[in-house]
């Protein structure tokens, strides 16, 4: 039989994004899954809109917290911690990525994203990091929090991520995880995300503070204070909610 998924989603004022994900979840040929949303509080309808889709609601907070509550409540001998604005578009996602998983003896695991977008500059610059991730995958694992695959007793034994980081909590999370396990990127299947960050901050700023946190994390350590201003979640009526709504239809239309 197929291990359990225990698949975790921090949220704040997700309304409009997570039934996308939910929805497609739903879709999955691998049936052996549970979805735990773990709210922070949400201002808007995102509770009532995962319960109504199957999901189990718990109280969450800050994205590192919410992730954390979430595993505390999971049932399954694998943790999938997605973030609420990914789109599983492709039925055999899991499938495909847990047989990866298994067969390759991985401990953690993330997936190389494509961004939900149209535009060529958004997919030259996931490129290049995937590029960047692929060239320190043995000896600097990163793992973006939008897609992280990893054994429930590996998540234990590193006691979750830390909540006291700031911004690339994510990346902390997995390098100190390898101490108890294998890590690497699956190649069966990329992870659909958005870039509705990019657009309300703009490419060019956005690039910029994740190079320096990459420098901050190499030079001084993990970010445990609020040095380059991270914020969870996307306010109710968030322009870029609806740029990542079009781009998804978009791309629908050349599938087709």
């Amino acid at each position: 039989m197929d291990p359990l998924i225990s698949i975790i989603i921090p949220t704040y004022n997700e309304e409009k994004l997570l039934p996308k994900l939910l929805r497609s979840i739903k879709k999955q040929t691998y049936r052996n899954k549970e979805v735990i949303v773990a709210d922070a509080k949400s201002k808007d309808k995102t509770r009532e809109v995962a319960e109504k889709l199957g999901a189990k609601v718990i109280e969450g907070g800050e994205v590192a917290r919410g992730r954390n509550n979430g595993a505390k409540k999971a049932k399954g001998d694998i943790l999938l911690f997605l973030d609420a604005d990914v789109v599983l578009k492709d039925a055999s996602f899991l499938t495909s990525t847990i047989k990866e998983f298994n067969k390759r003896h991985l401990g953690i695991a993330t997936c190389m994203p494509s961004p939900i977008s149209d535009k060529k500059i958004d997919h030259v610059m996931h490129e290049l990091f995937n590029a960047y991730a692929k060239l320190l995958e043995a000896v600097l694992p990163h793992a973006p929090g939008f897609c992280i695959f990893i054994k429930s007793d590996i998540h234990k034994k590193v006691g979750g991520f830390d909540e006291k980081i700031k911004l690339a909590e994510d990346h902390d999370y997995v390098r100190r995880a390898v101490k108890y396990g294998k890590f690497g990127l699956l190649l069966s299947k990329k992870i659909p995300v958005s870039i509705r960050r990019m657009d309300r901050d703009g490419r060019f700023k956005v690039m910029l503070k994740y190079i320096f946190c990459e420098l901050h994390m190499l030079t001084f350590g993990p970010v445990k204070n609020n040095l380059f201003k991270y914020e969870f979640g996307h306010e109710q009526g968030d322009k870029s909610n609806n740029i990542f709504k079009k781009s998804l239809k978009k791309i629908k239309k050349k599938n087709k």
